[in-house]
């Protein structure tokens, strides 16, 4: 085994943020990696056996350490987020734990160069041989957008989401709306 380091904790910045009851806002936060007990255990939950959507929050509840300064993230925090902020989350657990890095998918608009950014910095990210995992490479990307393809990653076969919770809209284009530049229908 080599000497590298596993990434298990994720910063995260929230688009909305929590409100709680005081009105304080809290955006900045941090997930860790899930463990197979954290897949497993939510099954128990007598609200996610007769509600298989509420999955999403008991999962997430469990793996969003901090919120703000809240002492505690539990399933009532997470069902008080906005649709954005929990849309958010979903496609961060599955970022790292589906790739182990919160890393998306991109290309150069000018030269069409496929290439990693780390999604919350924009830094750009390359395969680091020596130990296996993802490195900032500290290269400079101002102007390069992190908004495409995220390399496949859509909501069917992800651990612990199941396709229909995690979004109801359909991802088909509309003929009527025009793909962005440098995100491409699919």
């Amino acid at each position: 085994m080599t000497g590298g380091t596993l990434q298990t904790e994720f910063e995260f910045t929230l688009p909305q943020g929590y409100v709680d009851d005081d009105g304080t806002l809290h955006k900045e936060g941090r997930m860790r990696l899930a463990t197979a007990a954290d897949e497993i255990e939510p099954l128990q939950n007598p609200r996610v056996q007769s509600n298989s959507s509420y999955l999403t929050i008991v999962l997430l509840s469990r793996v969003v350490t901090e919120l703000g300064d809240l002492e505690t993230v539990d399933p009532n925090v997470i069902e008080s987020l906005f649709v954005t902020d929990l849309e958010y989350l979903q496609v961060l657990y599955e970022r790292v734990n589906n790739q182990g890095a919160n890393a998306v998918e991109t290309a150069c608009p000018d030269c069409g160069e496929v290439f990693e950014v780390d999604a919350e910095s924009g830094t750009h990210v390359t395969t680091d041989q020596t130990n296996g995992g993802i490195g900032s490479a500290g290269i400079d990307t101002e102007g390069v957008g992190a908004g495409g393809d995220i390399g496949g990653l859509g909501t069917n076969g992800a651990a612990g989401f199941e396709g229909s919770d995690m979004r109801t809209a359909s991802t088909e284009p509309n003929d009527s709306e025009e793909a962005e530049p440098g995100n491409p229908a699919e």
